[in-house]
């Protein structure tokens, strides 16, 4: 038992102000005693609000929270149910005071709000373009008690007060579940194959409809899992070209023949282009080869790219000798053989010197004994 207090006083509140509208979250932990489903008193920043709590959840990380002031009573309650009834009268009044103003001709007052007290009401309205409201909060605050509020609404939120029927004959989204707005495109609309005419696109508010959101994530997915158009493809018809893609079905639509159009599913299709692909790459030497792996998956030795390695060594071979000594590359030759190979050199052309030395004197020796034997 104590275990799940302590659990649930990490959670927070979700505090919703309307019967469809965003959830915003509180702290609780003065008042453990609060369930789903009660009436609590926060302080907003539009002043002190009436809200129900939702559920509760994990809160956001570095996030300050605003504290519950209390629950609500049976007393506020009636006092809330008294002001709803007013709001009416109060929207009257304001349309009234605006009439009266050049500069709200092309002003909208959508709703009338009074917080759970009746000490603040907000006037809704909307327009196309941004409008001084200070003339008519001056006008209005003569007539009410009340502390006045004007605040400025797009096109949907509009929608979502006034509620009403969508174009599929159902209660309008926006009034029924919607809580926020998702960002709509065209986009989406292709993606879905729907028509871009005004008229099936827009909804009552005039924007893009709400539901394009809804199954767009799913046609992108089934799209990319299917063809192209214009794609070259198999099938147990024979093989054809894409010409558009049935999302929903799960299939292409193909063109088989001349006029012949069938439908194909994808498990039936047969990708060519990769098969083709697949059969050059097999049939095209490998890239890799020797000890490592290799994408042709024959043992060493048996793989294209070794044959070919195999054949063309004998014929370098063959190319080098046939080439002159001039052309032929020289070897470079280790230390080893270098100093051997200098020492032969050195003695061989000691011994060269020796006999050049020999020589000379012998013949000078012949010379002397030959000028002796002149002389004598």
């Amino acid at each position: 038992m104590a275990t799940a207090q302590v659990e649930r006083s990490e959670l927070v509140a979700g505090v919703r102000f309307q019967k469809i509208g965003k959830l915003y979250h509180f702290d609780f932990s003065h008042h453990p005693e609060l369930k789903q489903g009660d009436y609590v008193i926060v302080d907003t920043r539009r002043g002190r609000q009436m809200g129900q709590i939702m559920g509760f959840t994990a809160p956001d990380e570095g996030r300050k929270l605003r504290e519950i002031l209390r629950p609500a009573t049976p007393r506020d309650l009636v006092l809330r149910q008294q002001w709803e009834e007013k709001q009416d009268e109060a929207l009257e009044t304001c349309r009234e005071a605006a009439a009266n103003l050049r500069r709200m001709s092309d002003v909208k007052f959508v709703a009338a709000q009074y917080n759970y007290d009746g000490s603040v009401v907000t006037f809704l309205f909307s327009a196309e373009q941004k409008v001084d409201t200070t003339v008519l909060q001056k006008r209005l605050q003569r007539k009410f008690e009340a502390r006045i509020e004007m605040r400025q609404i797009g096109p949907r939120d509009v929608a979502k007060l006034l509620g009403g029927f969508g174009a599929c004959g159902i209660t309008r989204c926006c009034s029924t579940f919607l809580t926020d707005f998702s960002p709509i495109s065209i986009k989406m609309a292709k993606a879905q194959g729907i028509s871009l005419n005004p008229s099936e696109i827009t909804g009552m508010c005039g924007r893009l409809r709400c539901c394009l959101v809804f199954e767009y994530e799913q046609y992108v997915e089934a799209r990319r899992q299917l063809p192209r158009r214009n794609k070259r493809v198999g099938t147990p018809h024979g093989e054809g070209r894409v010409l558009d893609q049935l999302p929903l079905r799960d299939a292409v639509l193909v063109e088989v023949g001349e006029g012949l159009r069938k439908v194909v599913e994808r498990e039936d299709i047969i990708p060519l282009e990769e098969f083709r692909k697949l059969a050059e790459k097999a049939h095209s030497p490998c890239d890799k080869h020797g000890d490592g792996s290799c994408e042709c998956g024959r043992p060493v030795g048996q793989r294209q790219a070794d044959r070919l390695h195999v054949t063309r060594e004998p014929e370098r071979k063959a190319d080098e000798e046939d080439k002159p000594d001039e052309e032929k590359p020289r070897r470079r030759r280790s230390r080893k053989s270098r100093g051997r190979s200098g020492g032969d050199a050195s003695q061989s052309n000691r011994r060269r010197r020796g006999r050049r030395r020999g020589g000379r004197r012998s013949s000078q020796r012949s010379e002397r004994s030959k000028t002796d034997s002149e002389n004598s």
